[in-house]
């Protein structure tokens, strides 16, 4: 038995990408308070491991400071090592939170919306995901023999995210080739998206402790379906009573619902850079995918970018409790931290605007013309990561929402990863995502 094993102290950086550094167990009380040391470069680390031109060069020093409250002890019992994560904070020496730590700009990103709407977040995260191994049974989809194939993964994998401290919620095998999705039970505030950095880790531990490969990527096969990561979003009240319904509301929608989801569609072409941040996202974000690829909101509706999820309640009590919508336009390349803060900005602007509760789509917006769009008040999504670097560099109110140099570090970050894809065809770029996500 190790006497004094580690425990790793992480970061899910604007990669997506889980880095940081490990140290003994019984040195965590101090490093809770003074953290690990840390290189702000680092920020510029693409999901290649390449390193992107950099503002800071050699320069600088950083702390990450894990948070105990997020702590993951993992045994398999299957004679292997006892898994040892935690979360944190990135800051400088004084304690002061890093213009580039994901996690923090998501819990400033929720400090604004509290303010502008007197309402906290309550969120969860839906993943999609596929095996790289065994076969590709026909068929499938959905069915049965497909999950049962699995099934020794899947209960291997819910007891392990009961274990990690997420309320594990369903498996299933999905539409795709060998495509599963994993679910979990909603959290407050920032600890959704710490939950989803949990869920994809254990996920990766528990088919190697299998002796299986999966992947997260946005998309492995350009003629198959895509890996989406979808946002589930409702509201509590000061008094933590639901905030998210009105009965008199357009869809069910409360005032500050309405006017968060119109600023998340108002922005949506912008924010998307942080949410679908790799090259092949915008393979995936195409018509007909059952993802997205309009600024609309939908009722029960997989094509829209935001839907209007159903609720099995009857009662108005038990509706307002259950009643939620879904950002659909994200993926595993983005840190569950950013995209969420990305999404959390862009409702906070709406509400602050008092923006009007957006119409409900119920048409196929593929057939409409650019001007047919633009004239009902939508638009085509970026097709390409550099046109989504570009509306997000290009639109001030977007990059005002976050500290002055991040847009530009952000984008540069990206550009490097671009840069490492550019010989690459388009099978040679999925396959590259897929071994790092």
């Amino acid at each position: 038995m190790i006497k004094n094993p580690l425990i790793f102290a992480a970061t899910s950086d604007v990669a997506g990408k889980v880095r940081g550094k490990a140290f003994p167990v019984s040195d965590l009380e101090k490093r809770a308070k003074k953290g690990v040391g840390w290189t702000p470069t680092n920020v510029m680390i693409t999901c290649f491991d390449a390193i992107a031109d950099s503002p800071f060069g050699a320069l600088g020093d950083l702390l990450l400071i894990p948070d105990t409250e997020t702590g993951v002890e993992l045994d398999f019992e299957d004679g292997g090592p006892v898994e040892r994560f935690m979360l944190g904070d990135i800051t400088d020496l004084d304690g002061k939170p890093w213009d580039f730590c994901t996690r923090s700009l998501l819990k400033a990103a929720l400090e604004r919306m509290k303010a502008a709407g007197g309402v906290s977040l309550v969120s969860a995260f839906e993943h999609e995901f596929q095996f790289k191994t065994g076969s590709n049974q026909p068929g499938e989809a959905y069915g049965h023999s497909g999950f049962s194939e699995r099934r020794v993964f899947g209960e291997t994998l819910m007891a392990a995210l009961d274990a990690s401290g997420l309320a594990s919620d369903t498996f299933m095998k999905e539409y795709g080739a060998n495509q599963y999705e994993v679910t979990n039970d909603p959290a407050s505030d920032h600890r959704s998206a710490d939950q989803a950095v949990i869920l994809r880790e254990v996920t990766r531990m528990t088919a190697k402790r299998l002796n299986e490969q999966v992947t997260f990527t946005p998309i492995r096969d350009p003629d198959g379906v895509g890996n989406g990561v979808h946002i589930h979003v409702s509201f509590l009240d000061e008094s933590g009573a639901p905030a998210t319904y009105d009965e008199n509301g357009v869809a069910g929608m409360s005032k500050i619902t309405a006017s968060f989801i119109a600023g998340v569609l108002k922005y949506l072409d912008s924010i998307i850079a942080l949410t679908a941040p790799s090259d092949v996202s915008y393979l995936r974000l195409t018509p007909h995918r059952w993802s997205a690829a309009y600024n609309n909101l939908g009722f029960r509706d997989r094509e829209a970018s935001v839907r209007i999820c159903p609720v099995t309640a009857t009662d108005p009590s038990s509706i307002a409790r259950q009643y939620n919508f879904e950002y659909r336009a994200a993926d595993a390349a983005a840190s569950p931290h950013l995209a969420l803060a990305a999404i959390i900005h862009a409702g906070a602007q709406g509400i602050e605007d008092a923006l009007p509760a957006p119409k409900v789509t119920e048409e196929d917006l593929s057939v409409l013309s650019t001007d047919e769009l633009e004239q009902r008040g939508y638009v085509r999504l970026p097709e390409t990561l550099e046109d989504a670097l570009q509306r997000f560099e290009g639109n001030d109110t977007v990059c005002g929402w976050f500290p002055a140099e991040f847009a530009s570090v952000y984008v540069a970050h990206k550009r490097g990863e671009i840069a490492y894809l550019k010989d690459k065809d388009t099978s040679a770029r999925c396959l590259a995502y897929e071994e790092v996500y």
